[in-house]
């Protein structure tokens, strides 16, 4: 099983420069926990230096959501408890489920890329329109 790189679209824009370059920023990091399973086969999910990477894109995460909810309630998203429970089930399973502990690394990647490129295309979708500046 080979890592999921991803790459930006611009069919991924939601309208909103801060969003836009956290969405790229959040991307970058999956596709760096792609290099780091690339370069030793991504067996070992202990890896430490692959720990600290997967930690750091769970602490962008947190900040992305909390900068992008705050955006969406001030722009009266009329979906907003629909987006408030799409973030809830993130961090349930990056706490409970989606861990170094449970999974191997390109398992992972590939999961982190996989629902960054999904939430991705839906704030380009449902988001925009109320994002646009």
């Amino acid at each position: 099983m080979m890592p999921n790189r991803v790459q930006w679209d611009p069919h991924f824009t939601v309208g909103h420069a801060a969003m836009d370059e956290q969405h790229q920023q959040l991307l970058a990091q999956c596709n760096v926990l792609a290099d780091l399973c690339a370069a030793d086969g991504g067996n070992s999910s202990a890896d430490p230096i692959f720990k600290a990477a997967f930690d750091q894109l769970m602490a962008a995460a947190r900040e992305h959501f909390a900068a992008e909810e705050a955006l969406l309630v001030a722009s009266a998203y009329p979906e907003i408890e629909d987006y408030r429970f799409e973030i809830e089930e993130y961090e349930y399973l990056a706490a409970e489920i989606a861990t170094t502990e449970n999974f191997d690394k390109i398992e992972l990647q590939r999961f982190l890329a996989l629902w960054w490129v999904g939430h991705i295309m839906g704030a380009a979708k449902l988001q925009a329109p109320y994002l646009r500046a």
